[in-house]
């Protein structure tokens, strides 16, 4: 079933001229399937998502690899910044003058100390450029790590998915496209009815122009085959609404003419114990994979919030190569580091607790839905169990009815040509 899934999936790309059908196509269930998921929005939707998890996936590898950036810059002064500097004269001044005095090279003079003081002075040239170039490491980083891992469950459920809504197109399609094969049988058999009675009309008139059947028998005759006129023309306009629910199910334009080509086929089939039925359907519905897969990523979330406690830790190195001057005569000079980093968040106001605390709730809720879920799934197989074995006894019923009807039928037409029966019995 899986392998159907998935080449029905494949041909999408190589049936893009079944959009273009001419009058009157007539369809087989698996052109109507492929034709459905070539137009299906949904399926295209999904597939674009798949598209979106992989790059995901390839971003999420992305901050595990080296990060590497380059920058430069210039700039000029149009004017320069200064700094208050000591006055170095009054300093130097003072200095040798109290070197002297002490040496008793000269007498002591007071006068000859200046007052210190400070002076506005610029140590900065008018042009400046510097280029730089730095490559980060991540050593560890546990959300990194986590991202990753999420980021593949994500893709997988997003092909889960996909396939999800793969299955969900073809079982529409199938559903609808036998619609139509039941509503055009009712529709031939009600015909085949018209038909029957326009044939007992037509042999009562026969006889009463020849005096042997009551104008009574010719008026009942005649009731019936009205009574099942109106009934041909409801068969008629409830053919057209299953074929408007399939022009739908397939995505066509509803200008496009097309009649289906299939048969109605009732196969004895004997079904396993309903406890293997039912773990068949839980590894098999992809609606419960996706759920499953979805309760995985919420796992991870609850680690991917719960990593903001654990600490980063990154090696990092850079080479710089600058220069300055005041007439484009350029100074250049050039540096490298290289080192380690460690940051953690010490406290974050408990974010992260309550990050923590909504991504286990989600997961919580997830479980219950997962649960839920395949709870339905269960009642569903026991009701569609009971269901099957009520319709294969009716089948049988149905079948044998319609033995006894056409012997009846055949019978009562025998008596009434013979002038021992009545047209009631035929009518019956």
């Amino acid at each position: 079933m899986r392998n159907t899934i998935i080449l029905l999936f494949l041909a999408i790309t190589s049936l893009s001229g079944l959009s273009n059908l001419n009058a009157q196509t007539v369809y087989t269930v698996d052109e109507a399937i492929r034709t459905a998921l070539t137009n299906n929005q949904e399926t295209k939707i999904a597939v674009k998502e798949v598209d979106r998890a992989k790059a995901a996936v390839d971003q999420a590898f992305g901050y595990a690899l080296p990060n590497v950036n380059f920058s430069s810059s210039y700039s000029r002064f149009l004017s320069k910044p200064k700094t208050p500097f000591p006055d170095f004269g009054a300093l130097l001044g003072n200095m040798t003058y109290d070197l002297l005095f002490k040496e008793k090279l000269l007498q002591y003079d007071e006068s000859k100390f200046k007052p210190m003081a400070t002076s506005l002075q610029s140590f900065a040239q008018t042009n400046n450029f510097e280029a730089k170039a730095e490559i980060t490491q991540t050593l560890f980083c546990s959300a990194v790590f986590r991202g990753i891992g999420a980021s593949e469950i994500y893709l997988e459920t997003s092909k889960l998915s996909l396939k999800a809504n793969i299955s969900k197109t073809i079982l529409n399609v199938k559903k609808a496209f036998h619609t139509v094969l039941l509503t055009k049988s009712l529709y031939e058999i009600t015909k085949s009815s018209l038909e029957n009675g326009e044939k007992n009309l037509s042999n009562v008139r026969a006889l009463k122009t020849q005096g042997l059947v009551s104008e009574y028998d010719a008026l009942q005759a005649e009731v019936q085959v009205e009574n099942i006129r109106p009934m041909v023309l409801q068969m008629e306009n409830n053919l057209k609404m299953a074929k408007e629910g399939l022009r739908i199910a397939m995505g066509i334009s509803g200008n496009d003419d097309f009649d289906v080509n299939g048969e109605l086929i009732f196969a004895e089939e004997q079904f396993p114990e309903i406890d293997k039925i039912q773990n068949t359907a839980f590894e098999s519905n992809w609606d419960i994979r996706s759920l499953e897969s979805k309760a995985q990523i919420d796992k991870e979330m609850i680690e991917l919030d719960r990593s903001e406690y654990w600490p980063t830790i990154a090696a990092f190195g850079n080479y710089t190569y600058s220069g300055s001057s005041n007439n484009f005569n350029f100074q250049t000079y050039s540096s490298s580091i290289i080192g380690l980093s460690l940051s953690i968040n010490l406290f974050s106001g408990m974010q992260t607790k309550a990050k923590v605390q909504q991504s286990t709730i989600n997961a919580e809720k997830t479980i219950d839905q997962l649960s839920m879920l395949k709870n339905s799934v269960a009642m569903q197989i026991k009701n569609q169990i009971n269901e099957i074995n009520r319709i294969k006894i009716n089948i049988k019923a149905q079948e044998r009815n319609i033995s006894l009807a056409q012997k009846g039928y055949e019978l009562a037409t025998l008596r009434y040509k013979e002038g021992t029966g009545n047209q009631l019995e035929i009518q019956n």
